[in-house]
C-alpha cells in the first residue's frame, strides 16, 4: 500500500485546519495554555508538539481500520458500549460550548478589529457556515487547503519581524516565577487532549473517506508537525507583546504593529482558520444530532445554530479562558485511552 501524497496533504491540512481555531488563530489559546508561562510554555509546545503527531496518526489510522464512521463509534470502541455513550454525550456539550466560543471570536474579529457589532460578524458566520455544509465534506477540504498554508506563511512573515526586535532573546528566556507548577505541567497534556477529543468530529469521517493506512499515518505526521511549527511560530511571536493577555486577539495587534501593510489580509486568515473550525465543529454536531433524530437536517443545524448564537453572545475570551481548561482537563482520558490502545491490526 503505497502513500498518496496528495491525499496525505489533504488530510494534514484537514487536520491543521480542524485544530487551529479561533483561540489559536487569534492567539488566545497559545496564550492561555502556554505563552502565559514564557519559557515553560516553550518546553510545552514541544511535549504537545510530540502528542499532536503521535496521537492523531494513531486516531486516523485505528478510524480507518476499525471502519468507524463517526466519532460516536470511535468513542464505543475506545470506551466501550456504556461509557462510550456517556462520552459522547459529554462531548456533544463540549462541542457545542466550543463552536459558541468560537463563533464568539469571530464576532470578536469584527468586533475589536473592524468597528463592526459582533452580531454581525456572529450572524454573517453563521450563514457563510451554512453555504459550506450544504457541500459536505469537499468544502470542508477546499476551505482548509486554502487557508491552512497561508496561516503558516503569515505567522512565518510574524516571526521573521518579531526576531529583527531588540530584546527578542530576553522575551523569550523569561519565566513566569507566578506560574502554578501543575499548570505548567498538565498544559500540554490537556491542550493535545482537548483538541484531538474534538477534532475527531471530523478526523474519522475524513480517515473513514481515504481508509489508506500509510497516507492517513502521513496525514497525521505532517499535521501534527504543522500545527507545532505554528504553535513554536506563534509563541515566539506573541512573547514580544507587553501586557499579552489584555488582548482578545493578539495575533492581529502584533500583525497591525509589525507589518500593518498586511494587517488586512492577516485579519482575514485569521477569520478563514476560525471559519474552518466553525465548520468541523457544526458538522459533527450535525452528524451526531442526524444519529439521534430522524428529521431534516434544517431542524438539527437551525437548533444547533440557535443554541451556539445564544452562547457566544457572552464575552469571548471569558468562554475561551473558562471553557477550554475545563474541557482540555475532562478530555485527558480520552489521551490516556488512546494511547493505551495500540493501532489494530488489519
Amino acid at each position: 500500500m503505497k502513500v498518496e501524497w496528495r491525499a496525505a496533504f489533504q488530510v494534514a491540512a484537514v487536520y491543521i485546519g480542524t485544530v487551529v481555531g479561533a483561540g489559536f488563530a487569534t492567539g488566545r489559546e497559545i496564550v492561555e495554555f502556554f505563552s502565559r508561562f514564557g519559557l515553560y510554555g516553550l518546553f510545552g509546545i514541544f511535549v504537545a508538539g510530540y502528542l499532536l503527531i503521535l496521537l492523531g496518526s494513531q486516531l486516523l489510522r485505528t478510524a480507518a481500520i476499525i471502519g468507524a464512521k463517526s466519532y460516536e463509534e470511535f468513542n464505543e470502541y475506545l470506551f466501550g458500549r456504556f461509557f462510550g455513550k456517556l462520552v459522547n454525550i459529554i462531548m456533544f456539550f463540549m462541542l457545542v460550548g466550543v463552536g459558541a466560543v468560537m463563533l464568539s471570536g469571530a464576532g470578536a474579529v469584527f468586533d475589536e478589529q473592524l468597528g463592526l457589532s459582533k452580531t454581525i460578524g456572529v450572524v454573517f458566520t453563521l450563514a457563510l457556515t451554512a453555504l459550506v455544509m450544504a457541500v459536505g465534506m469537499k468544502g470542508i477540504f477546499a476551505v482548509n487547503v486554502f487557508v491552512v498554508p497561508a496561516m503558516i506563511l503569515f505567522n512565518f512573515i510574524l516571526l521573521y519581524l518579531s526576531m529583527k526586535l531588540p530584546g527578542i532573546s530576553e522575551a523569550v528566556l523569561v519565566r513566569d516565577r507566578n506560574a502554578e507548577w501543575w499548570k505548567v505541567l498538565f498544559s500540554p497534556v490537556s491542550y493535545t487532549a482537548f483538541n484531538l477529543s474534538l477534532a475527531q468530529a471530523v478526523l474519522v469521517p475524513v480517515a473513514s473517506e481515504i481508509r489508506n493506512d500509510k497516507t492517513l499515518k502521513w496525514g497525521g505526521i505532517l499535521g501534527g508537525l504543522g500545527l507545532t511549527v505554528i504553535l513554536i511560530f506563534s509563541h515566539l511571536t506573541m512573547v514580544m507583546l507587553p501586557n499579552l493577555e489584555d488582548y482578545e486577539i493578539p495575533m492581529a495587534v502584533i500583525m497591525k504593529n509589525l507589518a500593518p501593510g498586511l494587517y488586512w489580509l492577516f485579519l482575514l486568515i485569521i477569520y478563514g482558520e476560525i471559519f474552518t473550525s466553525i465548520i468541523g465543529n457544526m458538522f459533527g454536531l450535525d452528524r451526531q444530532m442526524q444519529g439521534y433524530m430522524k428529521v431534516p437536517r434544517l431542524l438539527t443545524v437551525g437548533g444547533i445554530f440557535v443554541a451556539t448564537y445564544i452562547i457566544s453572545m457572552f464575552d469571548y475570551g471569558l468562554l475561551l479562558s473558562y471553557l477550554y481548561p475545563i474541557f482540555g482537563y475532562i478530555s485527558i482520558i480520552f489521551v490516556v485511552c488512546l494511547l493505551m490502545k495500540p493501532v489494530p491490526k488489519r
